[in-house]
């Protein structure tokens, strides 16, 4: 009898219908990662904000083919399936399961801890369906694990420059450019989900993994090819990193250009990607005479994408350390204080080598 190896999966999670669109937006809202200010000031905002928002949020989730809820889930279980075929071909002798926690609504981390609690999993590998790391994303999701479960497991921090995911995605922009009739003039624009700016101020190393990954994925895209890094979802009055994808999709439509949008945050089709990139500014591309505009799909269950995450996952399991990135250990220079992994790193303006294939 093999090991029983329990793969966690990360991610935001989703409303499952219109009537937990407002539960969602305030659990989201008042997790302290999202809104840092004090408990009683963080509950009164959450339950205002999620009670303003939740009429015109319940629209935008009644576009999609979901039942006015989110497809994040079905979406997440499918590569789930996918993982754990690949990760059990190469592991014929053990036991795979993946748990899906996610953050704001079920199946919750709390959920997905007593899950792997029960199962009895000999190892416990954390692995975020966020590529990139983020103190409210997977930093978040870490703090409820911690809270949840108290045996031991092995963390995936990041995995932004692993060669598989840039890969799955050039292959994805790719494939929208063909099926779009491969048009000239093309900008690219990569989108992430924005964050406040006074959060990258002290330490998230998030927009540098998105922007460096950018420049990786721009350097295997038609050299002729304008590439923008943007962030979408700004909510609220503090100021927001830049530059705004909505803006930079007005901006490329009266260049006249055709437009190539493609999420590189979002590993799974949401509200984010169908909704925002697909309709909203699609009407702006629209409306200021873009020659067109491509959404490129999220990578989903992408071949190269879950091959990606299996040999990231059995990488993990192979090494002693208890939390690495694609690059083996620290994948963020010093400047980036909030990154969990405190292992050697390379010096300030340096990075470990991304595309090296000993470290997808």
């Amino acid at each position: 009898m093999g090991r029983k190896i329990a793969i966690v999966l990360f991610n935001l999670g989703g409303p499952d219908s219109d009537k937990t669109v407002q539960p969602f937006l305030k659990n989201l809202f008042r997790d302290p990662a999202i809104i840092t200010a004090p408990l009683p000031v963080r509950w009164f905002l959450a339950r205002l904000i999620s009670t303003t928002r939740a009429p015109s949020v319940i629209k935008n989730y009644a576009m999609m083919d979901a039942g006015g809820g989110s497809p994040l889930l079905p979406e997440t279980e499918k590569q789930a399936e996918a993982l754990t075929a690949a990760l059990t071909e190469k592991l014929p002798d053990d036991e795979v399961r993946c748990f899906i926690a996610m953050r704001y609504w079920h199946p919750f981390t709390e959920e997905a801890a007593t899950e792997v609690k029960a199962w009895g999993a000999d190892d416990v590998i954390l692995l975020p369906l966020y590529p990139q790391f983020s103190t409210t994303t997977t930093g978040s999701s870490l703090t409820a694990w911690n809270k949840a479960y108290k045996g031991p497991a092995k963390t995936i921090c990041c995995y932004p420059f692993a060669e598989g995911l840039i890969s799955a995605h050039v292959d994805q922009i790719m494939k929208a450019h063909k099926a779009a009739g491969e048009p000239g003039n093309v900008r690219l624009l990569l989108s992430a989900h924005g964050l406040p700016e006074k959060i990258v101020k002290d330490g998230d190393p998030y927009q540098w993994q998105c922007e460096t990954m950018a420049e990786m994925i721009a350097g295997r895209v038609p050299s002729d090819w304008e590439i923008v890094p943007c962030y979408q979802s700004r909510v609220g009055p503090l100021k927001w990193i830049g530059p705004p994808t909505e803006e930079e999709v007005e901006k490329a439509a009266k260049d006249g250009k055709n437009i190539l949008i493609a999420p590189i945050a979002f590993v799974s089709e949401h509200i984010e990607t169908l909704v925002e990139l697909g309709e909203e500014y699609r009407l702006v591309a629209e409306q200021h005479g873009a020659a067109s505009y491509t959404r490129v799909e999220a990578l989903g269950v992408n071949e190269e994408f879950i091959s990606m995450l299996r040999d990231e996952v059995l990488q993990t399991l192979s090494e002693d350390q208890t939390i690495r990135s694609c690059a083996g250990s620290r994948l963020c220079p010093t400047d980036w204080k909030k990154c969990p992994n405190r292992m050697p790193h390379p010096k300030v303006g340096q990075r470990a080598n991304p595309v090296s294939k000993e470290n997808a």
